[in-house]
């Protein structure tokens, strides 16, 4: 709940914070988490408030707020209170949550202190059309030995066999809420009607509960919801960022081409040279100063096009997850007229 409102009353602007918990018989189990301090920034344009969600997306990793977060642990600990770090949580919009910063701060989390870190993430933009989206995640050993390393060349990659789909491991999620809290949300008042109350005279005159936990009718709603639309142009922004990368790894592999043409040829040419001076008794001149006269071009980091590419899967299947659930209710809909317009007609 404390994740839920921090990142809530963020929106739109990135919320972080760490998790504190215990690790019990293989099973993590965070009991707390507190938010990191906000940097105030005036936001006057768009490049002001791009370096605030910068600074938010990166506060994980920031000086002061380990400072704060050891401070915090260590008053924890004094009260007898679970006091170990088991990870961090963040909030996404659109689930846009496979990013640089992500991959760093998880990272940051799970190297040396504890590998077994968890990353929490809390769609806000997916959670208020009515469906929880509360996920965890941990960086594949792979891609932490990889990342360590800090090469992602084609070379590298093909020799470990990394592949987009081996950067985040999703783990099982599940949340408890205390007897308290769970007896609250049932409990929850409803608002006094304003109105004098009459009696009804049908049955279909009798309104449903207004409780907050009642069933309701809102997800047999037909229409198509706003939230896959807009994963549906976030998906194709992916896309095209993905075109983007490729394009310039090919613009690479020819200039790449293009500079072993020419040192192939000074090469060929410093042979012959030597040859003919062999012949008359003279000093070969050195065959590797190409590596002086020419510069090969540098391979693009591929780590950016590994993100895209699961950013990408990211958006497949939430746009996969809402088709399917309209086209259920519309195979429903469409099951229900069809048997009622299959009556004999009088």
């Amino acid at each position: 709940m404390r994740i839920i409102k921090h990142c809530s009353q963020t929106f739109p602007t990135i919320a972080t914070g760490f998790l504190v918990g215990m690790d019990v018989q293989g099973q993590l189990q965070s009991s707390n988490s507190f938010p990191f301090p906000a940097v105030d920034l005036p936001v006057q344009d768009s490049h002001h408030e791009n370096a605030a969600s910068g600074l938010a997306a990166a506060a994980p990793r920031a000086k002061s707020n380990a400072t704060y977060q050891a401070e915090m642990i260590r008053q924890l600990r004094e009260v007898n209170i679970d006091a170990n770090c088991v990870g961090w949580y963040t909030s996404a919009n659109m689930g846009n949550f496979v990013n640089l910063n992500t991959i760093e701060n998880q990272y940051y989390y799970q190297k040396d202190p504890n590998e077994r870190t968890v990353a929490i993430i809390y769609d806000v933009s997916r959670s208020s059309q009515g469906s929880l989206s509360l996920r965890a995640f941990r960086l594949s050993p792979a891609f932490m030995t990889a990342y360590k390393e800090g090469k992602f060349t084609t070379e590298s990659l093909t020799k470990s066999q990394l592949r987009y789909q081996d950067i985040l491991v999703e783990l099982p999620l599940t949340i408890h809420n205390s007897h308290l809290l769970t007896t609250y949300l049932h409990q929850i008042p409803t608002p006094t009607p304003s109105e004098e109350l009459t009696i009804p005279s049908h049955l279909s005159e009798i309104s449903t509960s207004t409780t907050p936990l009642f069933p309701n009718f809102d997800s047999l709603d037909l229409s198509i919801d706003p939230f896959l639309t807009k994963t549906c142009d976030l998906l194709l922004e992916s896309i095209e960022n993905h075109t983007i990368e490729a394009n310039n790894y090919s613009f690479y592999q020819r200039q790449l081409a293009r500079e072993q043409t020419k040192i192939t040829a000074w090469q060929a040419k410093r042979k012959a040279e030597n040859a003919s001076r062999v012949l008359s008794a003279q000093t070969p001149l050195p065959e590797d100063e190409w590596q002086r006269l020419f510069k090969l071009p540098a391979e693009p980091n591929r780590l950016e096009m590994l993100l895209n590419s699961r950013q990408v899967e990211q958006y497949a299947r939430q746009v996969d997850g809402f088709t399917g659930a309209v086209s259920a209710k519309m195979f429903a809909v469409r099951g229900n007229l069809g048997s009622e317009g299959a009556g004999v007609p009088e």
